[in-house]
């Protein structure tokens, strides 16, 4: 919920004032955690916390992407990805430096959000959002500033976007992103790409990793469960290298075979535990000494898979507000923000109750499904979006899905 209403403020007030509501919103949250004294004064703080993620991750994305240059788009709007994953292996490892003193683990939530506060204060706003409210002498200081050529034209061709998007407006914001063939197309696409990001099952590992390595026998799950959240550090920091240099599709076409490929290695790893396990006479919660290999495989196959994710599917769907226009930009970035978080609950809440009647091998192959469906979703309907102005992808979702026609970017100048 708090996505798409982020997408709406952002238009009303600007891309700035959102992003320090939320920021606010995180110090508030943390702080009232840490004094919580009750589960209901915890979960409020939880909820306050709840809304600030959904309106950043929303928001920032796309005002990054409207400030940034074209040539180095995907690596500033991927830095998001990039402090999200160190900030996880930041939290576990806080996490358990202060076992037993949990207000001081939620308390310090607030500090990233007291720095990012503070560099907000120097940032300019959004000069497309300038464009967009009749501000073009403000929107080209700002494109000036932050070192753009030829800011005049940058300029005009946002207004004419603006002209031309004003007078083919048929109704409300959401009509014209529903009704508009390339807003729809770039609304499925993100969305797509959002729900795909969650549907294949990543975010059951980040949060259930220490149950699964529990389960086949390792002593120390949340050691095992720190590793594979500095592989997702670590490949999201190769991600961030190249993905400028390599394009969002080709990124996308090259991981998610990999994805499959460690998934499916979970699910034989799996497989052979729980043979062993139903052979064995000890606890059946208990994985024998005879499939101490296999917990192996398995780990590494889940190190394996979270390399491929953060390398492609991590980061290419943040990447989002590059394929609105501007005029439904905000909008069409908080639904498909809400793609996320909506699959992201359906996956947390269906990950256990899957293992517990499907089994865990079915469930990793149910994943296998769904990110082999995605692969040739991908295929057929991603174009590449690499060194594009944002004006650029417009024209190239104005006739079908673009894909064959972002092979030759020349054609939309």
């Amino acid at each position: 919920m708090a996505s798409p209403l982020a997408g709406h403020f952002a238009d009303v007030v600007g891309r700035r004032p959102v992003i320090a509501a939320a920021c606010g919103l995180f110090i508030f949250g943390a702080l009232f955690q840490s004094a919580a004294t009750n589960v209901w004064t915890m979960v409020v703080g939880r909820s306050v916390v709840g809304a600030a993620v959904g309106a950043a991750s929303a928001v920032v994305p796309l005002y990054v992407a409207e400030i940034a240059p074209s040539d180095r788009r995907g690596q500033l709007v991927s830095v998001q990805s990039l402090f999200i994953t160190g900030g996880q292996v930041v939290a576990y490892v806080a996490g358990w430096a202060v076992i037993g003193r949990w207000r001081w683990a939620v308390g310090f939530g607030s500090v990233p959000a007291l720095i990012q506060a503070a560099l907000l204060i120097g940032m300019p706003e959004s000069p497309r959002w300038l464009v967009l409210k009749g501000r073009d002498d403000e929107a080209a200081a700002v494109f000036a500033r932050l070192g753009h050529d030829d800011c005049e034209h940058i300029v005009a061709q946002v207004k004419h976007e603006v002209k031309e998007e004003q007078l083919s407006a048929s109704g409300s914001m959401f009509t014209e992103l529903i009704t508009v063939p390339a807003n729809r197309r770039a609304l499925t696409i993100a969305a797509g790409l959002q729900a795909l990001q969650q549907l294949s099952g990543f975010n059951s590992l980040m949060y259930f990793s220490a149950t699964i390595f529990s389960l086949v026998g390792f002593t120390s799950p949340i050691g095992t469960s720190l590793c594979i959240s500095v592989s997702n550090f670590v490949f999201t920091l190769l991600a961030f290298a190249i993905i400028d240099k390599v394009g969002r599709r080709r990124i996308l076409l090259c991981s998610i075979p990999f994805m499959i490929l460690g998934l499916a290695s979970c699910a034989l790893a799996f497989m052979h535990i729980d043979a062993l396990r139903s052979n064995s006479t000890a606890p059946s919660s208990t994985a024998p000494t005879s499939s101490r290999p296999w917990s192996f495989v398995l780990l590494f196959s889940l190190i394996f898979y979270v390399a491929a994710y953060a390398s492609g599917l991590g980061c290419v769907p943040w990447q989002q507000s590059e394929l609105f226009s501007l005029s439904v930009r905000s909008m069409g970035s908080g639904l498909a923000t809400a793609t996320n978080w909506t699959s992201n609950f359906i996956v947390g809440a269906s990950f256990l109750p899957m293992m517990h009647v499907l089994g865990p091998s079915v469930t990793f192959l149910v994943y296998v499904f769904i990110c082999l469906v995605g692969y040739i979703w991908v295929w057929r309907c991603f174009p590449e979006t690499m060194g594009l102005e944002l004006e650029q992808v417009k024209k190239l979702l104005e006739n079908g899905w673009g894909v064959r026609a972002s092979e030759r970017p020349s054609d939309l100048a």
